[in-house]
């Protein structure tokens, strides 16, 4: 466990693994760099993983007041400049994780080879702000036992059959700080990453939660995904399994995004352990390719469907 001021905060982070890579691992709302226990370790085996509690989430330094997503991002870049970390990484993150990590492959592109989200909370729907709005007063209030029913979407119930790993997950979970919880959830609702990722040069990997899932199962746009959401990808298709995907273990063992300019990304493995849907980019980007924007059509707003922290 290290500790380290940087970028005006205080970080707690891990750094573990060798090679001439490096995969940087940002967690979930109300996770902690324990979230990747299973994973990290495995990715570990072949190159540098850095893994770190985002600012105002586990043991690193709480937030009072404001917090911007350029924040975050810069968070992020100043943590790896401390540790002496050059060149190009692949990022992977879950929900805000994930918010992070593309945000970043925007505002700093010559420091991001790659980015794996998984459903990714690039932006809250503006008639879902007032009730979120709502749920994080009353969190602030009385406490994370108060909004115990969130964790149906991030650990939902096909997932908990490790009781003893469930437990644990939720009383780190509750042991959250809520103004912090609170200024993370205002920091989303303020956010709309949509605009900005056309402007994201990097292999991009999108993987979509068993809740997220749901949601778009049952829109009118089922199973319509964004055609071409970056400048590196290509028109993708939605593939519903048959069963919760891989295991931690053989999510680990898969390829991660190469670091190298224009890397073929091998999409039939994938990161996140609660999914059961993929997005599959069926060849390497081309020069020619189109740049259209998730937001050009109503059906392609998927993230701001599944936007929960």
């Amino acid at each position: 466990m290290n500790f380290i001021e940087v970028n005006g905060t205080a970080l707690r982070y891990e750094l573990s693994g060798s090679g001439a890579s490096t995969l940087i691992l940002i967690h979930e709302m109300g996770g902690t760099l324990e979230s990747w226990d299973i994973a990290g370790p495995l990715f570990a085996a072949k190159r540098n993983v850095l893994r770190y509690d985002t600012r105002g989430a586990g043991l690193s330094q709480k937030v009072r007041g404001a917090l911007t997503i350029d924040t975050m991002a810069d968070d992020l870049v100043s943590l790896m400049d401390a540790l002496g970390i050059a060149g190009k990484v692949a990022l992977a993150g879950v929900a805000v994780g994930g918010a992070i990590a593309l945000h970043t492959a925007v505002r700093y592109p010559q420091r991001v080879a790659a980015v794996v989200a998984s459903s990714p909370a690039i932006g809250i729907a503006p008639d879902r702000r007032p009730a979120l709005l709502t749920r994080v007063e009353k969190m602030e209030r009385e406490g994370l036992h108060a909004v115990l029913d969130t964790l149906d979407n991030g650990y939902p119930a096909e997932l908990r059959g490790d009781a003893e790993r469930f437990s644990a997950f939720r009383a780190r979970w509750l042991g959250s700080d809520p103004a912090s919880f609170g200024a993370i959830y205002r920091m989303l609702i303020a956010t709309d990453l949509q605009p900005e990722l056309p402007r994201i040069g990097c292999p991009v990997l999108v993987t979509l939660s068993i809740a997220c899932a749901r949601r778009i199962w049952s829109s009118p746009s089922r199973g319509r995904l964004p055609a071409r959401a970056t400048p590196c990808s290509r028109p993708a298709t939605m593939r519903r399994c048959k069963r919760p995907n891989s295991t931690p273990e053989r999510s680990a063992s898969s390829s991660m995004p190469s670091e190298r300019k224009h890397p073929r990304v091998n999409l039939r493995p994938h990161l996140a352990t609660r999914s059961d849907l993929i997005l599959r980019r069926r060849e390497a980007p081309s020069r020619r390719m189109a740049t259209n924007s998730i937001a050009a059509h109503p059906s392609r707003r998927i993230a701001s469907r599944c936007s929960s922290g």
